[in-house]
C-alpha cells in the first residue's frame, strides 16, 4: 500500500524554522528517523520510507505554499495514489500552539496551500493534520507572524510535538485515519 504524505512550506533556507514551515519539519523527522535522505524530483523534494509493509513517499514541495496543490496533484497521478492514502500537514493558526488534529476533511480554513489543493485536486476529501502554531498577532499581521520562528519557550517544546506528530503519520499510514483520530486527537 502507497501514500502521499506532502508536509507544506516554504522552500527558501530563510523560512527553515517559521511556524508556516511545520509541515517540512515533520516530513524531515520521519526522513531522519528512516535515515533517508531527500532528493530534488519535479516540484518538490522526495525521500521514500517504509514501514512495516507500507510505502510512504514524502514531499516537500519546492512550489511555495501558495501552489502546494500543483507538487500534490502531480504526485499523487505519478504514484497513483488515491486521494484517500493522502495526508497534508500543515500549520494552524485556529489551533493553540502544540496542537495536533488530525481531520479527513475540511476547508481551508483561510490557509493558502490547503486552498491551493483543494483547488488542484477539486475536492475537499483528503486528509490533513494540522500542528498549531496560535494566534498570537496583531490585526493585519498574521502573515508576519506565519513567517516568523517560533518563540524560545514554543522552541523548547517543539522537538516532542514534531515526534508526536510523526506517530500520528505512522499511525495514519498502518491503522487508518478514524483510529488515528481516536488514539491522538485531544491529546
Amino acid at each position: 500500500m502507497k501514500f502521499l504524505v506532502a508536509g507544506l512550506g516554504n522552500y527558501p533556507p530563510e523560512y527553515w524554522k517559521t511556524r508556516h514551515n511545520i509541515g517540512f519539519r515533520i516530513v524531515d523527522k520521519l526522513a531522519d528517523e528512516a535515515t533517508v535522505s531527500f532528493s530534488s524530483a519535479r516540484y518538490g523534494d522526495m525521500a521514500h520510507i517504509r514501514i512495516k509493509g507500507r510505502s510512504l513517499l514524502l514531499l516537500k514541495p519546492t512550489t511555495y505554499m501558495n501552489a502546494s496543490g500543483q507538487a500534490v496533484r502531480y504526485w499523487l497521478g505519478k504514484e497513483a495514489i488515491p486521494d484517500e492514502n493522502l495526508l497534508i500537514i500543515s500549520d494552524d493558526i485556529a489551533l493553540p500552539f502544540g496542537v495536533l488534529r488530525l481531520k479527513p476533511r475540511g476547508s481551508h480554513g483561510g490557509h493558502n496551500g490547503l486552498r491551493d489543493i483543494e483547488e488542484k485536486l477539486g475536492t475537499r476529501e483528503y486528509a490533513r493534520l494540522r500542528f498549531g502554531v496560535g494566534d498570537e498577532f496583531s490585526s493585519g499581521r498574521q502573515v508576519d507572524y506565519v513567517l516568523s520562528d517560533f518563540e524560545p519557550d514554543e522552541q523548547a517544546v517543539l522537538p516532542e510535538r514534531i515526534f508526536q506528530a510523526a506517530d500520528m503519520v505512522r499511525s495514519f499510514c498502518l491503522a487508518g485515519i478514524t483510529n488515528t483520530m481516536n488514539r491522538y486527537n485531544n491529546k
